[in-house]
This record gives C-alpha cells, structure tokens and sequence, in this order.
C-alpha cells in the first residue's frame, strides 16, 4: 500500500476514535455542547437532520449509542494499529519466477514453514520465525532451542547448531529461488 493510502487509512482512523469518543463526552455532559459546538459548529448539522438534541434521547437510547460508539472506536483502533504497524516491516509474498506464463509466488506462510523445517531439520527445537520484507527479499530472524537430550552433554556446541541451522536455511531458501539478505540465528536456550 502506497503512503498516500496509509495516510488516507490513518486519518480515517483518527477520525472514527475522535468523533464518537467526543459525542460520548457531549452525551454523557462531560464536555459542554456549546463548547463543542464553538469549534465544530455541529449544530446546524443537527438542525439540518430535524433539530436533533441529545436531551430528547432516553437513557436506555444513549447507552445504546455510547455502546456502538465504543465498538466503533475500538475498530478503528485497530485499524489505526494494523495501518501503523510498529516494529517489523510485514512480509510479503516472494516472486520466484517472473517470467510471462510462468509467473510463481510463494506466500510468506509457505516460506516461514519452509525455514522451520530447515531448522528442525538441522536439529533446532521449537523454531520460532519472524519475516521482514526488504524490497524483493527478506530478513530472516529465527529463534530456536537446543533440544534437552543434546544440551545434557558437555561437548554440545551451541555455536555450531546455529551455524548449521543458518546454513540450512540458506540452502533451503536458495533451493526454491527465495531471495533473502540476512539470516539471523538465536539461541534461546535448552528445551525444558
């Protein structure tokens, strides 16, 4: 999505929080009308749709409304957070061959399977994998565990399960023409 659209989505957003979070402030008397109305001028909304007035709606009414604009809030919070999208680039669907007619994608669920089998392959325990899109390729970040019965030996080299797990998830990713910048290992420590 191009910035324009996410700037679009995030104003939207804001909007969808602000608008109902302050008709349950006018509703509830927290905030005055006529200060509300001395910025917004939404009076003569409410008279152009049949003199409107908060004062003619029940109380069981305006919990109704305070109800609905909760849940609008709360949508368009999370709209807000998923537009926002702290921390990691989200992944997307990888390109392996472009050619016309014989176009191929590999969605980025098929490629996180792909290198937790890699690394379970090479002998990792409970692989836990975050993908980061850069351009056409990805940052790989796996976490893994050494295994309980490996790590109760004293000559078990950490080092070198996560040099060999890296090693077979590059194989892995070049195998099926999955381009890729960085892959990192961690070791979190043994399996309990």
């Amino acid at each position: 999505m191009n910035a324009l659209n996410r700037l679009f989505m995030i104003i939207v957003a804001l909007l969808m929080i602000a608008v109902p979070v302050v008709m349950l402030l006018v509703a509830f008397g927290i905030i005055s009308a006529s200060l509300v109305d001395q910025y917004t001028n939404y009076q003569s909304a409410l008279s152009s749709l049949g003199n409107l007035s908060v004062s003619s709606f029940s109380q069981q009414i305006l919990t109704i409304l305070g109800i609905v604009s909760a849940l609008v809030a709360l949508i368009a919070f999370i709209l807000l957070l998923r537009e926002l999208s702290f921390g990691r680039r989200v992944a997307k669907d990888a390109v392996v061959e472009d050619t016309p007619g014989q176009e191929t994608m590999i969605t980025s669920g098929a490629i996180k399977t792909l290198v937790e089998g890699a690394a379970r392959k090479a002998g990792a325990a409970s692989p836990k994998v975050y993908l980061e899109s850069k351009g056409k390729s990805y940052n790989v970040d796996c976490r893994i565990t050494v295994p309980g019965s490996d790590a109760e030996s004293d000559s078990f080299n950490f080092t070198e399960l996560a040099s060999r797990t890296r090693q077979n998830i590059q194989d892995a990713m070049n195998r099926y023409s999955v381009s890729y910048k960085e892959v990192e290992i961690t070791v979190l420590g043994t399996e309990s």
